[in-house]
């Protein structure tokens, strides 16, 4: 009884913040176009479904991928764990980056598998491909995405680790991301720039906050509130690099096939 009264109220609270959505698509619908959409009956049947989707997915991420990333990073950042069954967190002041390579190896895997499973990034790459005519390959973009997210949160854990500025980080990939804008091929950028975005989403986002917040609340001397957060900036901020790395790679590897055509020739 209890898991239903709780779905019955993440019910009630997502329709009631779905709702101002709703309101204003079928507002302009009605009172700005003036015509009934087609297939109402469907657009209403969908929107229920929606709504039982989301309440459900919202329940799924307070039930199981909250709890399930902190308490990986408590694990993986207990003292008996790092340092020896004999270690206790009082014992243990002196935080060394090199003990936590557990850590790291986690974050790159999580980060890799969720952003592998995004359903944003996967419909982004279909139709990559199909407006490319098939030049930006479905799962190379997937994973050239997926790379930089799970180096990029890696990036974010040894930071909290360490405990240094977020600010220079970011402000150094970004010089990194202007530098490669200038001179890889025009046709990715745009798409390296919103792959970026899309890497944040459903899947990604409650595992990796659960595991920044757990990290920080673990690691000796780190403030959650501090040093918590950031691990999301981290992860849209490294596809841009990887994806436009990605397509200097492949624009050098058909410079250099067409050079080797050209001397066979």
């Amino acid at each position: 009884m209890g898991a239903i009264s709780e779905l019955l109220a993440m019910i009630v609270a997502t329709t009631r913040d779905v709702l101002p959505i709703a309101v204003i698509i079928f507002g302009f619908q009605f009172l700005v176009i003036r015509k009934k959409p087609a297939n109402l009956g469907q657009i209403l049947v969908g929107f229920v479904w929606v709504l039982i989707g989301l309440s459900f997915f919202l329940l799924g991420l307070e039930w199981c991928l909250f709890p399930l990333g902190r308490l990986m990073a408590e694990q993986l950042t207990d003292p008996a764990f790092v340092h020896g069954v004999n270690a206790s967190a009082a014992l243990v002041k002196d935080v060394n980056w090199q003990d936590y390579y557990w850590v790291y190896l986690f974050a790159f895997l999580i980060g890799f598998s969720t952003t592998i499973a995004e359903p944003s990034l996967i419909a982004v790459a279909i139709k990559a491909n199909e407006v490319s005519g098939g030049a930006i390959g479905v799962w190379g973009l997937r994973i050239s995405v997926a790379i930089g997210v799970a180096a990029g949160i890696s990036l974010g854990c040894y930071r909290i680790v360490v405990g240094d500025p977020i600010h220079w980080y970011i402000i150094a990939g970004y010089i990194l991301v202007v530098v490669q804008t200038s001179i890889a091929p025009k046709l990715i950028v745009p798409l390296a720039y919103d792959s970026g975005g899309v890497t944040t989403s459903t899947v990604t986002v409650p595992l990796v906050a659960a595991l920044g917040l757990g990290l920080s609340e673990t690691v000796p001397g780190r403030n959650p509130l501090i040093d918590g957060f950031g691990l999301i900036a981290f992860a849209s901020l490294f596809p841009i690099i990887s994806v436009m790395a990605y397509a200097q790679l492949s624009q050098l590897r058909a410079n250099y096939a067409n050079k080797s055509r050209d001397k066979s020739a």
